[in-house]
């Protein structure tokens, strides 16, 4: 049976190790293996291309479809924030532990070793399957890394559980998101004679109106989905850079911008509208040198499960759940989902309450939920 005393001990670990997107995680990496390893799983690492982080997949039990985990092990940054505690100590105060990730995601990370190490000693009649993936959160960037050579490690499990926090209950949806730069195109020359030359920041400013009047299309006349807090597809522009001087007319401006889209509108359909409205802003303008380059340099999927589906009746079984939800925010479930793996969003804490914020904290009957989850999948594999 569970031990929550076993698990905090697991975060304590998990915790102290900086794992910061732009730093490595190979040392955590190294400990998770090591505790794996040590209670009977078969892993394999699967390294960045650069070799400077890895992921790990981890199985243990008989040739059968089994259920997967799986979680990721970067953390956002605190740089900026006001933190009243060590972002990198698990601290215990009342029935809460605070720590950089407790919510998102290491305290459910913790939750899955702690399974594992209760797994060793069990008679697994169905594997149970574990994946810990890296920068997930500079936009799920490392499981697309690992695809090639996990979907054949992973196979075809009956069901896979990704623990980003949801306050456990068991979301079954999210937006695909597309991360886009325009480069607008002017000519450079002197203020002075400023209206001769096409200036690349009018370019940017147009074009920035064309995505003001897609995304107020999308809201009046898209598809909507009442689940979420924003029910409609959104298009968001976030920077835009241009211009090095105030006396020289600027030949170059960028903007970077994403869209966060419902399933019922196909990320295809998006880009072409948004190159359309590229070409014509660039028709505008008579110079030769002015155009708009669009391109899309990272996106992952969404993720629509149906209500009725088999693996949610599953999950709310497993987390003991009344009913489901959908999130705001990205995860790597649809990645799964992809391969044809029946998955849900399901794990502890709250990420509107404490996920990405200073003095990050996990209340400890969320933890204490997640490991009972725990203890019914292993009864299940076992059963």
């Amino acid at each position: 049976m569970t031990d929550l005393a076993r698990t905090l001990e697991i975060l304590e670990r998990l915790t102290g190790f900086d794992t910061v997107s732009r730093n490595s995680n190979l040392d955590l990496a190294a400990y998770a293996e090591g505790f794996l390893t040590g209670h009977g799983f078969a892993v394999t690492r699967i390294p960045s291309p650069d070799g400077t982080k890895t992921g790990l997949y981890a199985e243990k039990g008989p040739d059968a479809p089994g259920v997967l985990l799986s979680a990721h092990t970067d953390v956002v940054p605190v740089d900026g924030q006001v933190w009243t505690r060590d972002p990198f100590r698990l601290t215990r105060e009342g029935e809460r532990v605070y720590g950089r990730g407790t919510t998102d995601m290491k305290g459910y990370a913790a939750s899955v070793l702690a399974l594992a190490g209760r797994a060793a000693k069990a008679d697994l009649k169905e594997p149970l399957k574990i994946v810990l993936s890296y920068d997930e959160e500079i936009g799920c960037v490392g499981i697309q890394q690992m695809l090639e050579r996990l979907a054949p490690l992973a196979g075809s499990p009956r069901a896979c559980f990704v623990g980003e926090p949801t306050g456990m209950q068991v979301a079954t949806g999210h937006k695909g998101k597309a991360a886009l730069r325009a480069v607008c195109h002017g000519q450079s020359g002197h203020s002075a004679l400023a209206p001769e030359f096409t200036n690349a920041l009018h370019l940017a400013a147009d074009f920035l109106t064309e995505l003001r009047a897609l995304q107020a299309d999308f809201a009046a006349n898209g598809a909507q989905d009442a689940a979420y807090d924003v029910p409609y597809t959104t298009v968001h522009a976030g920077k835009i850079t241009g211009g090095t001087a105030l006396n020289i007319v600027p030949d170059r401006a960028e903007i970077t911008f994403e869209c966060r889209h419902l399933a019922a509108d196909p990320a295809g359909d998006i880009l072409a509208r948004i190159e359309a409205a590229a070409e014509k802003v660039s028709a505008r303008y008579p110079a030769p040198e002015a155009r708009i380059e669009v391109a899309q340099y990272n996106a992952y999927p969404g993720l629509d499960v149906a209500p009725d589906s088999p693996v949610v009746a599953y999950a709310r079984k497993l987390a003991r759940s009344s009913g489901s939800t959908k999130v705001a925010f990205g995860t790597e479930a649809g990645f799964f989902a992809q391969l044809g793996i029946p998955t849900v969003v399901c794990g502890p804490g709250s990420m509107a309450g404490q996920g990405h914020k200073p003095d990050e904290y996990l209340e400890l009957s969320q933890l204490a939920a997640c490991d009972a989850m725990m203890d019914r999948i292993l009864e299940d594999l076992t059963g």
